[in-house]
């Protein structure tokens, strides 16, 4: 004869640990989509530092001589100059994050919208409280990953480093982690906290909120239904707007994060946030400040991807239970 005990512990994984289970599949999903989509991130990354006025300061020569390319160029670039493989340089840290960042903003999301906030009485999410949960989340879960974008952002400047002429920083990414830390501590692993997070705010306010939105606004008001369809749509859409917003301080997050710095830490190019921004406009111009944005909007297409996982796995939960 069963007893409750044996019931439960026959249950399914997700029913009897909901949390952790969102946790494995948003980590696992974002991991599948970020290996798919890195070369469109190490790409940003190399369009939002290169032509880096601030260098010329130091005398950087780099500076000048750095070519202007756009993000076909900038790829095929890597390609010729570092080699294929190299444009997946740094995907280890960037793996880290995710389990960090996007498993953690999702169960946070969650949490929010189911325990603290609360839908209303027609068990809709009103926009404010996306607003706000969305942008909680990612300030949670991207100040816990932030020594991982910290590494991630390095490492993938290492190949231009190597092109210039200069020694690299790292033998491989445990190594960064080490040598951060030594030269740092635990606060190094924390440079450029402040853009990053102010980043992961805009854009979990652009992403998540226009995704609930515009998944509603289908649902309600076209003949589509809640399926891959709409969740396609609403995922496009949340990128282009969490692109725009968030651009700009990405910018000044990998410009702050990839600057040298003296035996006790202190950037030499920038300040603050603040004198980064402020150097960026004067010395580049204001459109500088949406460097890489063409790679950024694109690589906001994996969203599709962990959508579709999410649907997947829901869909299962459910056959679960009616089963």
């Amino acid at each position: 004869m069963s007893t409750p005990d044996d019931a439960e512990r026959l249950s399914p994984l997700a029913q009897r640990w909901p949390r952790a289970s969102k946790f494995l599949l948003s980590g696992c999903a974002a991991t599948v989509a970020e290996l798919a989509t890195f070369p469109l991130d190490l790409t940003k990354t190399r369009l939002q530092i290169q032509g880096e006025a601030a260098l010329a300061r130091l005398g950087d020569g780099a500076a000048e001589s750095a070519p202007y390319r756009g993000m076909v160029r900038t790829a095929l670039g890597i390609v010729q100059e570092e080699g294929f493989l190299k444009l997946w340089q740094g995907v280890t840290p960037a793996i880290y994050r995710h389990i960090v960042y996007s498993g953690g903003r999702m169960v946070t999301y969650e949490h929010l919208r189911e325990v603290v906030f609360g839908k209303s009485e027609d068990k809709h999410y009103p926009l404010w409280k996306s607003v706000i949960g969305g942008m909680m989340a990612g300030v949670v879960g991207q100040f816990l990953a932030n020594p991982t974008d910290l590494v991630k952002v390095q490492m993938q400047m290492e190949g231009k480093r190597k092109l210039e002429g200069k020694p690299l920083r790292f033998r491989g990414v445990h190594h960064a982690f080490a040598k951060i830390l030594a030269e740092g501590g635990i606060r190094g692993l924390w440079a450029g906290w402040v853009p990053n997070i102010q980043r992961a705010a805009l854009v979990n306010m652009g992403d998540l909120t226009t995704y609930d939105t515009v998944k509603h606004y289908l649902v309600l008001n076209t003949p589509l239904e809640d399926n891959i369809v709409t969740h396609g749509l609403s995922s496009l859409c949340s990128g282009l707007v969490a692109s725009i917003l968030g651009t700009p301080a990405d910018v000044i997050k990998s410009r702050i994060m990839n600057q040298p710095r003296d035996k006790q830490g202190r950037g030499l190019l920038y300040k603050s946030s603040t004198d980064c921004l402020i150097q960026a406009v004067q010395g580049e111009g204001f459109l500088s400040l949406y460097k890489g944005f063409l790679p950024s909007w694109l690589r906001m297409w994996a969203a599709v991807i962990v959508n579709s996982s999410r649907i997947h796995f829901e869909g299962l939960i459910k056959a679960d239970e009616e089963a």
